[in-house]
């Protein structure tokens, strides 16, 4: 099948476009001019250059296509780049759609996340915007909302590689958020970390698979650690016995991020605290079942490639 992918050039794209491969695909990846260093097997791969602003681009991306991979999101904006939630997770979705339409795309695959609702945080609302475009789209769709996604980043901004850099590493101790003025609340909220594997897995499986048409899957790892637990054991896993820890309160945090969370150097936005409170996991494991998958363990031993950036 002939597999056009929208972001193909990231993080996950890189692991689904081996995944594709594996399986016997043709990538066809949109690549921004000058990021064409960033694509994996470019040999394997079909590379169409523009990016989402460009009708034509994602409209030659497009052609003859079974299926689209919708990939982009970002984890913070900055307006004055022109990089931001609407433009990256709404309006390129629009644009792809319409352009999925145009070519007679069969079936439109979008990685939304984990905790997306209208009216919630900008990351989650132009994600859940996205969702509602995917679905009145008059084509076979698929989303899948994966949960925080660790593993090797092979060169990418990844959640594990970013926590140990900025809040492991250093001899400072790491924060445990917490909301309110309950400091035994510090640092218990909780994630389902899922491998990146599992997730490329994942989207490939649902190619070309009736099961997976108009529907939502959560993607979650097995495991549920809290926040003090993921930095204890990213600590283990780089050679520390422990990790000094401190209460963080929320409110403290974000009155100090509303006047710098706009630098790229400052660690985390406003926004970022809100969701990490809110929690990030899901008791659906229908994804895992339907695709006959068996996610992998958010662990010491999965967590080995930390070792080698340090």
């Amino acid at each position: 099948m002939n597999i056009s992918i929208i972001g193909g050039t990231g993080f996950v794209g890189s692991y689904i476009i081996d995944t594709l491969l594996d399986a016997g695909h043709t990538p066809r990846v949109l690549v921004r001019p000058g990021s064409e260093y960033k694509l994996r097997k470019t040999e394997h791969c079909v590379s169409i250059t523009g990016d989402i602003n460009n009708t034509l681009a994602l409209e030659n991306c497009l052609q003859g296509a079974d299926a689209v991979i919708y990939l982009i999101g970002i984890l913070r904006e900055f307006p004055t780049k022109g990089i931001t939630y609407e433009e990256s997770q709404f309006r390129g979705v629009e644009r792809t759609v319409a352009a999925a339409q145009k070519q007679g795309v069969k079936h439109f695959i979008l990685m939304s996340a984990n905790g997306v609702k209208a009216g919630g945080t900008k990351y989650q609302d132009t994600k859940f915007r996205a969702e509602q475009c995917v679905q009145a789209s008059g084509i076979n769709w698929t989303i899948f909302r994966p949960s925080v996604i660790f593993g090797d980043p092979r060169g990418h901004m990844e959640f594990c590689t970013q926590l140990n850099k900025e809040l492991v590493q250093p001899l400072i101790p790491a924060p445990l958020f917490f909301g309110g003025l309950n400091l035994m609340q510090a640092g218990k909220f909780q994630m389902s970390p899922v491998h990146v594997q599992d997730v490329a897995a994942a989207f490939v499986a649902a190619l070309d698979n009736p099961t997976a048409y108009k529907r939502n899957f959560t993607l979650c790892g097995p495991d549920a650690p809290s926040w003090k637990v993921i930095i204890q054991t990213l600590a283990q896993a780089t050679g520390r016995k422990d990790k000094l820890t401190l209460p963080a309160p929320a409110f403290a945090i974000k009155l100090v991020a509303r006047v710098l969370d706009r630098q790229a150097w400052f660690p985390i936005t406003r926004d970022q605290i809100t969701m990490l409170l809110e929690g990030n996991t899901c008791s659906d494991s229908s994804a895992w079942t339907t695709f006959s998958i068996q996610p992998q363990r958010f662990n010491v031993e999965n967590l080995a490639y930390l070792c080698q950036r340090i």
